[in-house]
């Protein structure tokens, strides 16, 4: 079968970002069938265009199976929310306009955030006569609500019926979390499927310890807790810098910021005026690396605002940083937490409680085999239950039903 994946933050693994869909997609077509993918040129992250200049539309064969067209999309997406709004209307039209060309489509596959690139996803699966599948792995706009970014009424009202909208018209609705379940079913979706995040264990080496991005970095004696992905309203990461703050006298302990996002720069101003010198800032990697980041920490940091609805989410870097061995710490309540301490693979502690996540990365680093054993453990969950492969399966067999049926 052919997929049509519209995907505006897709990254392949020699970007940053999360990269689930190039995970899935490579099963897919190891399995012969074939992906195309519209996405954009700006990176999520940085907003900076991949190769420093825009088509309308350009063409990577990423391997065997897998074609990525990259559509032009306004690129100052982290300058406002206006300016973001118009990055997704941008990419929602190009990516329309480009995918009516894309011949022999047997299933769209529409993800959500962003929402709005999900209208391009039902509205191609239509005109093509194709199955329709939308996945939701952000529950928008009910987080923008609830962080506050999403405030006019009147978008909010707009956003709500769209939602709804895309919902009802799936003809499978797929989820990555299982606290997003009663949600998207109170909103409207017909037949829900959970296919979770996780990782592919794989990618990561557990007995390594990273000792050339330690070197690089000086971090050769240190005990490393390392936050890894987007510097975000929604990450909470002041709530780390003051937890450095406390651990200022603590000479064996480094904080370490991998990634980047629109509070960046505040974050690294923050750190400059507390003097915080246990505090390092380092630039997004692209996933292909992640494996020697990661394995340079001792322990990884987990965080999200403390709202409730961030108790539904499974969020991606838990498992990478499971999947790597490495104990977590973790700032997040809900589902994941159920995950976290049902495997033994790390400490949680209250979202937003400074002092407490303070008293997690010193307990870990005063208790070094009880932090392998954690890691060991989270390590072995992955692999039996949040294997990447194993779910990639789930959902060619979802999409291979859901064809058999159309026909």
């Amino acid at each position: 079968m052919h997929i049509l994946l519209i995907h505006q933050a897709f990254a392949a693994l020699d970007e940053a970002g999360g990269t689930r869909h190039i995970e899935i997609a490579r099963h897919l077509a190891s399995q012969g069938h074939r992906v195309t993918v519209l996405a954009s040129p700006v990176s999520y992250l940085t907003g900076r265009v991949r190769s420093g200049r825009q088509a309308w539309v350009q063409k990577e064969y990423v391997e065997t199976g897998i074609t990525v067209l990259r559509t032009y999309t306004y690129s100052a997406l982290h300058r406002s929310f206006l300016h973001r709004l118009l990055s997704f209307f941008s990419f929602m039209l190009s990516s329309f306009l480009v995918g009516l060309r894309v011949k022999q489509v047997d299933l769209v596959w529409g993800t959500s955030p962003p929402i709005f690139q999900g209208v391009t996803a039902w509205l191609l699966a239509r005109l093509k006569g194709a199955r329709f599948l939308f996945e939701v792995r952000d529950l928008w706009p009910a987080f923008a609500i609830a962080v506050g970014v999403l405030r006019n009424p009147v978008l909010i009202r707009l956003s709500l019926w769209l939602e709804s909208f895309l919902y009802r018209r799936a003809d499978r609705l797929v989820v990555n979390s299982p606290g997003f379940i009663p949600h998207v079913s109170g909103r409207g979706a017909n037949w829900v499927e959970l296919v979770a995040n996780g990782a592919d264990p794989e990618m990561f080496a557990p007995d390594c310890r990273g000792e050339t991005f330690r070197r690089d970095h000086g971090l050769e004696n240190a005990f490393v807790a390392l936050y890894a992905g987007a510097h975000g309203l929604s990450n909470d990461l002041g709530v780390v810098l003051d937890a450095a703050d406390r651990l200022r006298g603590r000479q064996d302990i480094r904080f370490v910021f991998v990634g980047d996002g629109k509070e960046k720069a505040a974050l690294q101003s923050k750190a400059e005026q507390k003097g915080l010198e246990n505090v390092l800032f380092v630039p997004s990697q692209p996933k292909n690396r992640m494996s020697a980041v990661l394995a340079a920490a001792d322990a990884c940091i987990a965080i999200l605002k403390p709202l409730e609805m961030y108790k539904t989410t499974y969020p991606n870097k838990v498992f990478d940083y499971m999947a790597a061995g490495r104990p977590v710490v973790l700032a997040i309540d809900g589902v994941i937490r159920q995950v976290v301490e049902q495997a033994g693979a790390g400490v949680a502690v209250p979202p937003g409680d400074a002092q407490a996540l303070a008293d997690a990365v010193a307990f870990l680093a005063d208790n070094p085999q009880k932090a392998r054993e954690m890691g060991a453990a989270g390590r072995l969950a992955v692999e039996r239950s949040f294997n990447r492969w194993q779910q990639a399966a789930q959902m060619g067999a979802i999409m291979e039903e859901m064809v058999a049926k159309g026909r």
